[in-house]
């Protein structure tokens, strides 16, 4: 049977009681036919079910924001090749297994694909011996960790009501985009703007109210320099990514010339890429994506890594509600996690059934103490909202989708006896390749 992205195959091995299963396609098999099944869902994610052999279902969120439909092949060709037939318990030599198993290693394709196999795993953990996935890691530091919300609109008015209302809802903690409508700050007047954006959040809000500042590198090494002397007036909690983070020897020289603490890590994805960093006159915090970064393994070991040089650890996580249920775990066992973006705006608790434990409360995020990554997905809900070829189209242009048939290899929502056809396979193979131009507004 074929789909979007290639011909179905299914694997079986019915040795081990722990063993995964993988079915290509969503089909329907017998009770011995478990799957791993990827599911676009609105409004931009891409969730991963795992099924073991003996029924333990993980979840997970393997997605590159704008290059959705690569990242789930990417997915199913690691499964298919190094996962079948594993032992789910055996999460470290898995994961070693996906990185090093091919001559080129790392990137955010690799290891985006490697986080959503990896959260699933540790979920099917923790479900299997009936402990939060924050057991396996050292046990719990916390119980509760500050939240802060992000604060994107590009006009200075909005930006201002955006963040009274975070304070109102109890947030102590915001994270405003410090560009706005520019594409790079590179003039006087450029500078203006973007200190100018901080200036209004800080008068809005007060001095009790702690503001962190992204430019997405989007300034060079002088103009940073020049922006980070005028924003300690306005006492910023962090800067972030004031230049790319590939320019990692540049760093502890913005560093050294401000008293502003500088962050850097979303667009990182494991902790070769964060070593150059690893430095003492470097950077300030880390901040690791949770599904682009590796997954839970591979976050916790640059957070440890990065508390050897004294610095913080704040997750990134861009996506959906299984990704903030792994930051989470995290967070309770890595003491210098000491802050957590919530993501509210995004309708984070959709496809949850338990979703008050991602609640946010007086500012601080709860840690889900249930089994596995503690979250239940509403599997109805993701089956209804992902089971049409469109439901819109998110903020980088592609559309949220389904990229597999039904059980009866019929399209979603079409006759029985529909199969995927060309025009089929070319509207799910574009549904990622929109314009970019949105991308420059995009927070996380």
């Amino acid at each position: 049977m074929g789909s979007a992205l290639g011909t179905s195959r299914f694997c079986r091995n019915s040795s081990g009681r722990r063993e995964i299963i993988i079915l290509r396609d969503a089909v329907t098999s017998d009770d011995d036919g478990h799957r791993v099944r990827p599911v676009l869902s609105a409004p931009r994610w891409l969730f991963l079910r795992i099924e073991t052999a003996d029924g333990i279902v993980g979840w997970g969120e393997p997605i590159l924001e704008g290059r959705t439909a690569t990242v789930e092949s990417v997915v199913c060709e690691l499964m298919e090749t190094y996962v079948v037939g594993r032992d789910s318990d055996d999460i470290e030599d898995i994961w070693e297994t996906l990185y090093r198993g091919g001559y080129y290693r790392g990137g955010p394709i690799l290891m985006s694909a490697l986080a959503g196999i990896d959260q699933a795993l540790w979920d099917i953990k923790g479900k299997r011996y009936e402990l939060p996935v924050y057991e396996f890691l050292g046990g719990s530091v916390r119980s509760k960790i500050r939240a802060y919300q992000w604060i994107g609109a590009d006009d200075v008015g909005a930006l201002r009501r955006q963040a009274k209302t975070a304070v109102d809802d109890g947030y102590t903690a915001l994270k405003i985009f410090g560009v706005g409508r520019s594409e790079q700050v590179v003039s006087p007047e450029d500078i203006s703007n973007s200190v100018g954006r901080v200036q209004t959040v800080r008068e809005a809000v007060g001095d009790d109210i702690d503001v962190g500042v992204d430019f997405h590198g989007r300034t060079s090494r002088g103009v940073a320099t020049v922006l980070l002397k005028e924003l300690e007036e306005y006492d910023p909690m962090f800067v972030e990514e004031p230049i790319v983070p590939k320019h990692a020897d540049l760093y502890p020289k913005l560093a050294r010339e401000t008293s502003v603490p500088i962050a850097v890590g979303e667009r990182l994805y494991s902790r070769w890429d964060f070593k150059p960093h690893f430095q003492p006159d470097g950077v300030d915090i880390v901040q690791p994506d949770i599904s682009h970064a590796g997954g839970i393994s591979e976050c916790k070991r640059i957070a440890d890594t990065a508390a050897t040089y004294d610095m913080g650890t704040v997750l990134t996580c861009s996506v959906g509600p299984i990704a903030l249920a792994a930051c989470l775990q995290i967070c309770a066992s890595t003491r210098a996690a000491f802050l957590q973006p919530a993501n509210r705006h995004r309708n984070i608790d959709t496809y949850i059934t338990n979703s008050d434990v991602l609640d946010v409360e007086n500012g601080y995020l709860g840690i889900p103490s249930d089994s596995g990554l503690g979250i239940d997905v509403d599997i109805e809900e993701v089956e209804e909202k992902s089971s049409f070829s469109a439901l819109g189209t998110h903020r980088f242009g592609g559309i949220a989708t389904v990229l597999f048939p039904n059980g009866d290899g019929a399209l979603p929502g079409g006759p029985t006896n529909t199969r995927y056809t060309a025009e089929h396979v070319d509207s799910v193979q574009a549904c990622d390749s929109g314009p970019r131009s949105n991308e420059s507004v995009f927070g996380g």
